[in-house]
């Protein structure tokens, strides 16, 4: 992990984090960014949980374009209030989209083209905010008039500088099968100009051509491939471990004042060496407790002729 994010998140780059919403989301390669201490970064996602939160209270966040920011069981980020509010440890600029515009605006990197049209947010707030989001009038008519023309959002294209994704599989090329919420991950690896994958497993490549429909991350998109088992802890990475409840109500607890934070950060970030130590701190029985408690296999799928 170290060498991967060492050779492709310099300083100053735009990183999305968090593309399959609440499920894995790479917390392992967040701590690592940390333990770098890489600076200056515009962090990109529509929900990073508490991911964007610690990065922000470590001073590793410039700037922040997202739907939200926080702690999804709790509610508060409040690193990311101390900065917005205090600038503490240092002030981060917000960029507020929808999760539809974000979405949109990662499709639209992703197709290579400037922008898409949208109806979604006329009228809010997000227009005087954003100036990714410009309101235009259609060159064409509405659908099933003759010549009303109407107003629509452009949502400019973004192309992050790398995307950190977060797989159940992949083989030693980048070849990626994942399943469940995808969230805007096909969409992240395209748009982006490097893509580093972490895995929980790395597998033969005929494993991966085994299911080609579940390969959705090709490899010849992937600048690194990752093993990390747990690194998506504490969020759940569908067929392999579930979310730790307790874990993001035990941040939310003790990460209110900046004191506690760097007591917290102290522990779980920079005091342990890499994510083996990480999840030693967090002890068997507590793993062995998040791990899944009822499979639920797909059927087999046929693709010979």
């Amino acid at each position: 992990m170290g060498t991967a994010i060492a050779t492709h998140v310099p300083s100053g780059a735009s990183v999305l984090l968090g593309a399959q919403l609440e499920q894995m989301i790479p917390f392992a390669a967040g701590h690592e960014i940390i333990r770098q201490g890489i600076r200056e970064l515009t962090l990109m996602g529509p929900i990073s949980d508490i991911l964007f939160d610690q990065m922000i209270g470590a001073g590793c966040v410039a700037r922040v374009y997202a739907a939200w920011v926080g702690n999804v069981s709790a509610g508060v980020g409040y690193c990311f209030r101390r900065a917005m509010e205090d600038g503490l440890p240092s002030p981060i600029e917000m960029l507020d989209y929808s999760n539809f515009t974000m979405a949109l605006a990662l499709h639209a990197g992703a197709l290579g083209v400037p922008f898409l049209p949208t109806y979604s947010t006329l009228g809010s707030d997000l227009l005087e905010k954003n100036s990714k989001l410009r309101e235009f009038v259609s060159p064409l008519p509405a659908y099933g008039t003759a010549d009303r023309k109407e107003k629509l959002v452009a949502v400019e294209a973004l192309r992050p500088d790398v995307a950190i994704l977060h797989v159940q599989r992949c083989d030693e090329f980048g070849n990626a099968h994942v399943w469940g919420n995808l969230g805007v991950a096909v969409d992240a690896a395209r748009a982006a100009r490097t893509v580093v994958v972490v895995a929980e497993e790395i597998v033969s490549p005929s494993v991966i051509a085994s299911d080609p429909n579940r390969t959705l991350i090709p490899g010849f998109l992937v600048a690194a491939v990752v093993h990390q088992p747990g690194g998506a802890h504490p969020s759940p990475v569908q067929g392999y471990y579930g979310r730790d409840h307790a874990y993001f109500a035990q941040y939310h607890e003790q990460s209110r004042s900046a004191g506690d934070f760097e007591s917290w950060k102290a522990r779980w970030v920079t005091g342990v060496a890499d994510r083996g130590e990480y999840m030693n701190l967090l002890g068997s029985c507590r793993v062995e407790a998040l791990g899944v408690k009822e499979h639920a296999y797909s059927a087999p799928a046929d693709f010979g002729y």
